[in-house]
């Protein structure tokens, strides 16, 4: 699928008529950060839209629903999320009540690397930048930073990461995430599509991260870009009130043809 911008936003009741003529059951991928949280300034600070938990408990009591995220399991755990939502964090290294992420020497000597980069990047970036630090990896976050200085610091850090073997680069929205081992939504979304039997897949998210999925899906799924920027999804919603309405009309159109 060629990747293109979409000027227009496609109406939420209309995707999920499209989603639920796929064949059944589906299962349902969805980010956390843009898609079900508005975005904020600080991760910590970040909070599903009211009425968004009950709609991914309700839609996941009728098709197999996954969150597939960036943050970790354990961060992952605060919104709440049902026993019966598959979650996956670290872009899929981690796994709830399944695996976890235990690096060997090389792995955490390399991370060590990444981290002193970051920090480095922050330094450069000056106020309003911050570094995270994952089990995994490490995240440089400038979106508070100034944006010449953010982007002069982030171009820094990606060029120097590509020096760094065996180190996975995810830019993202004024995020630059740099991971000691390799890893891949789409890789997390395909194991669970196996493990249910090679159902069609829906997925829905808002950055970088997400593409490899929607390429991954291709025309035989439902891809769902929240937001702008360039984008392989074959349909896009405005913003997280948007994907609201777009899991309460998929949870009804699935009810009705039970």
């Amino acid at each position: 699928m060629n990747e293109e911008t979409i000027e227009d936003f496609d109406e939420p009741r209309h995707v999920a008529a499209i989603a639920a003529a796929l064949e059944r059951p589906l299962l349902v991928g969805l980010d956390v950060d843009g898609v079900l949280a508005p975005i904020v300034a600080h991760a910590d600070d970040a909070e599903l839209l009211p009425g968004v938990l009950e709609a991914v408990a309700a839609l996941a009591a009728r098709t197999p629903v996954a969150i597939v995220s960036g943050r970790t399991v354990e961060d992952l755990r605060r919104f709440g999320f049902p026993d019966h939502v598959e979650m996956f964090g670290l872009h899929g290294l981690e796994r709830r009540d399944e695996r976890t992420v235990d690096l060997v020497d090389h792995e955490q000597a390399r991370l060590d690397k990444l981290a002193a980069l970051a920090a480095d990047a922050a330094a450069l970036a000056g106020d309003g930048a911050w570094v995270e630090l994952k089990p995994a990896g490490v995240v440089l976050h400038v979106r508070e930073a100034h944006p010449e200085a953010a982007a002069r610091s982030a171009g820094e850090l990606l060029r120097q990461a590509e020096d760094v073997t065996g180190a996975h680069v995810l830019p993202g929205h004024g995020v630059i995430e740099l991971l000691a081992r390799t890893t891949s939504k789409a890789l997390a979304v395909a194991e669970l599509q196996r493990e249910l039997g090679g159902r069609h897949v829906v997925f829905v998210g808002d950055d970088r991260t997400d593409e490899e999925v929607f390429r991954a899906i291709g025309d035989d799924g439902c891809s769902i870009r929240v937001g702008g920027g360039v984008t392989a999804a074959r349909y896009r919603l405005a913003g997280p009130p948007e994907v609201l309405e777009f899991l309460h009309a998929l949870t009804a159109r699935l009810r009705s043809s039970e």
